[in-house]
C-alpha cells in the first residue's frame, strides 16, 4: 500500500476525530466554559458551517500553491487550531478555534482526493479516494471513543491536546513521504476554469445527489439514539454498540465503494443508491425488532459510505482540468445535506411525525437522488464530450 496515501489517511483520521469527538465530551466542555449543553451544540453546527462556507473559499484563495505545500500549511493550521481549543478560556474562543479548524477541514477534504488520485494509476482512483475517506470512518471507531476516554480520564482539554498530537504526526509524515510529483498548483487562468467547470452537468448533478443522500442519512442519524431507545426498545448501554456496528459497516462500505468505482463508476453509483433506498425502507420495517435492526444498521453504514467514493470519483473525473473548487464543494454538499437533514428531521418530529417514520425521509430523498443520477447518466452517455484531461504535473 502506498505510504503517501497512508499519510493522507492519517490526516483524514485526525480531521475526523476533531470533528466528531466533541460529541463525547460536550457536557464537560459546557460545564467548564459556563454555557448550557444546547449552546455548546454550536461547537458542532459552527463546525459544519465552517466546512461548508470556509472550505471552498480557502481552496480558491490557495489554488496557486503547490498541493503538497498547501496540505502542509493545512496540517500546521489544524494542529494550531487544536492547541487553541485546548487553551481556550471561554466559549467564544473555543468556538472561534473550532471554526478555524473547520475551514481547514473543508479545504483539506477538497484537495486530498485530488492529490490521492494523482498518486495512483487511473484504475486505482476509486481505491485512493476510499482510503482517504476511511480515515473518517476509522476515526468514529477508534478516534472518537479514544478521545472521549481521554477526556473522561484527564479532562476535555486533554482530548484536544491528543488530537493536536495526531495532527502534528500527520503533518510530519506528509512532509517526509508525500512527493511533490503530481501535486502541482492549478495552471494560470484557473479561476475562470474552476468556475466554468461547475457548469458541467455531471458535476452539478453529482453535488445535488450528495446533498439529497445526506438529507436522507441525517434525517434519521441525527436522532438515532432516541430512535433506537424509543422505537427499537434498546437500553442506553446497548446504543453505543449499535453505533459501533454502524462504524464497522461504514469502514467496510467505503472500501467496497472504492473498488466498485474503479470497476464501473456510474452503474455502481446507481446500484448503491438503489440499495440505500431499500435499506431505509427496511429500517422502517425492522425498527421494532432489535436483532434485525442490528444487522440492518451494519448494512446501512456500509451502503452509506460505499456511496462516497463513486460520487467523489465522478466529480474528480469531470473536473480533471479544474479540480480545486469542484472538489472543495463536495464537503460543502455533504455538510449542507447534514444540516438540512437534521433540520428536516427536527421539524417533522415537532409536527408529530414520530421517530418510527424518520427512515421514510431517506426513502424519499434517495428516490429523488436516484432519478437525478439515472437522468444524468443518460445525458452523459448521449453527450459527445467526455471527462477532460487532468492538469499535468511538472
Amino acid at each position: 500500500m502506498s505510504v503517501p496515501l497512508l499519510t493522507l489517511f492519517l490526516a483524514a483520521f485526525a480531521f475526523g476525530t476533531a470533528e466528531f469527538v466533541i460529541a463525547g465530551i460536550l457536557p464537560d466542555v459546557a460545564g467548564d466554559v459556563g454555557v448550557s449543553i444546547p449552546v455548546a451544540g454550536y461547537l458542532i453546527s459552527g463546525y459544519a458551517i465552517g466546512i461548508a462556507i470556509g472550505g471552498p473559499l480557502l481552496a480558491l484563495a490557495t489554488n496557486r500553491l503547490s498541493r503538497k505545500t498547501l496540505i502542509l500549511w493545512l496540517g500546521g493550521a489544524f494542529t494550531l487550531g487544536q492547541v487553541l481549543c485546548a487553551l481556550a478560556a471561554s466559549f467564544e474562543l473555543l468556538l472561534a478555534a473550532r471554526v478555524l479548524v473547520a475551514v481547514v477541514h473543508g479545504a483539506f477534504f477538497g484537495i486530498a482526493p485530488v492529490v490521492g488520485v494523482a498518486l495512483v494509476p487511473a484504475n486505482r482512483r476509486g481505491f485512493a479516494v476510499a482510503l482517504i475517506l476511511s480515515g473518517l470512518t476509522v476515526s468514529n471507531i477508534l478516534g472518537v471513543p479514544g478521545g472521549t476516554a481521554i477526556g473522561n480520564a484527564l479532562g476535555w482539554r486533554a482530548t484536544f491536546w491528543a488530537v493536536a498530537g495526531i495532527g502534528l504526526l500527520a503533518t510530519l509524515a506528509t512532509a517526509l513521504f508525500l512527493p511533490f510529483t503530481s501535486s502541482a498548483p492549478a495552471a494560470k487562468g484557473s479561476f475562470k476554469r474552476e468556475f466554468r467547470a461547475l457548469g458541467r452537468q455531471a458535476i452539478l448533478c453529482s453535488l445535488l445527489i450528495v446533498v439529497l443522500v445526506m438529507i436522507g442519512q441525517y434525517g434519521l442519524f441525527t436522532f438515532i439514539a432516541p430512535f433506537l431507545l424509543e422505537v427499537t426498545g434498546l437500553t442506553p448501554s446497548v446504543v453505543p454498540w449499535v453505533l459501533l456496528l454502524f462504524g464497522v459497516g461504514s469502514t467496510i462500505g467505503v472500501f467496497v465503494g472504492g473498488r466498485l468505482a474503479d470497476w464501473k463508476l456510474m452503474p455502481s453509483l446507481i446500484g448503491i443508491m438503489v440499495l440505500q433506498a431499500g435499506i431505509y425502507a427496511l429500517l422502517y420495517v425492522a425498527s421494532p425488532f432489535p436483532w434485525i435492526m442490528a444487522v440492518t444498521v451494519v448494512a446501512w453504514g456500509g451502503v452509506n459510505f460505499a456511496f462516497s467514493s463513486p460520487v467523489q470519483s465522478r466529480v474528480l473525473a469531470w473536473a480533471g482540468d479544474a479540480p480545486n473548487l469542484a472538489s472543495a464543494l463536495i464537503p460543502t454538499g455533504f455538510n449542507i445535506g447534514i444540516a438540512v437533514g437534521a433540520l428536516s428531521g427536527a421539524t417533522l418530529l415537532d409536527h408529530g411525525f414520530g421517530y418510527r417514520n424518520l427512515p421514510l425521509i431517506g426513502v424519499a430523498a434517495l428516490l429523488a437522488a436516484l432519478a437525478i443520477a439515472v437522468l444524468s447518466h443518460i445525458w452523459e452517455q448521449q453527450s459527445p464530450e467526455g471527462p477532460p484531461e487532468a492538469v499535468a504535473a511538472p
